[in-house]
């Protein structure tokens, strides 16, 4: 397995500006982002195993790349109350929050409880974090109760006025994800989004409209049917 100097090495020899260049278009990347790909990134980790201590060295290190890929190897059982916090005080990307909550973070003991501080947090990408669980739950947490769900529906209508573009598209995916677990959860979210678009606000209307679009596109409807009702 490599150690902390071999894999920051590696990460540092497949850097590509030109890739640089390409995640700037997209916003995606913060502070010293090499250019490395996703899919190299889950090679490696598939390579490396799970290591804890080894991620926090990895994400200690600044690197963008690093730090995506110290949520990729980190053991869930592991992660403490304070390393999420720590974590989600320094994201400075949305790819970052993402993939650490999507590859980590959603698989905690602290996931929901985390859900309700950080959506009440001001910094842009911490409050990212609140809604990008929501959406991460309701995709990987299968054996999770509707009603876990549908006490996040609330927080969603509250936030939905906050215009910052990492927020309102999280919020969005986050109520796209929840009606998307089941019939009964897709006429909650379609009755929060109906609520939400009588808002007088711009963001909260486009978040609902869009999601309202997304939840009865027939395709969407079929495989809701063939869910847990």
């Amino acid at each position: 397995m490599m150690n902390y100097k071999e894999i920051i090495a590696k990460l540092k020899s497949l850097s590509n500006p030109k890739n640089i260049e390409g995640m700037k278009r997209f916003a995606v990347g913060g502070k010293n982002t090499l250019g490395v790909s996703i899919p190299v990134l889950r090679k490696m980790a598939r390579e490396i195993g799970k290591n804890h201590t080894l991620a926090l060295e990895l994400w200690n290190s600044e690197i963008h790349e690093a730090r995506i890929l110290a949520g990729m190897i980190d053991e869930p059982s592991m992660v403490t109350a304070r390393q999420m916090d720590n974590w989600t005080a320094n994201f400075d990307s949305w790819d970052v929050c993402d993939q650490v909550c999507m590859n980590l973070f959603d698989k905690t003991k602290f996931a929901y409880d985390k859900i309700y501080e950080y959506a009440k947090r001001k910094p842009e990408f911490e409050k990212r974090t609140a809604f990008t669980l929501i959406a991460c739950l309701a995709w990987h947490d299968k054996s999770a109760p509707d009603e876990k769900f549908l006490q996040f529906l609330p927080i969603i209508k509250r936030e939905s006025r906050d215009e910052r573009n990492f927020v309102k598209k999280a919020v969005n995916w986050a109520l796209r994800h929840i009606g998307k677990r089941s019939k009964y959860l897709r006429t909650q979210a379609l009755k929060t989004a109906e609520e939400i678009k009588k808002i007088d606000n711009k963001t909260a209307r486009w978040i609902a409209s869009d999601a309202i679009k997304e939840l009865n596109n027939p395709k969407i409807i079929k495989k809701i049917n063939r869910l847990r009702s």
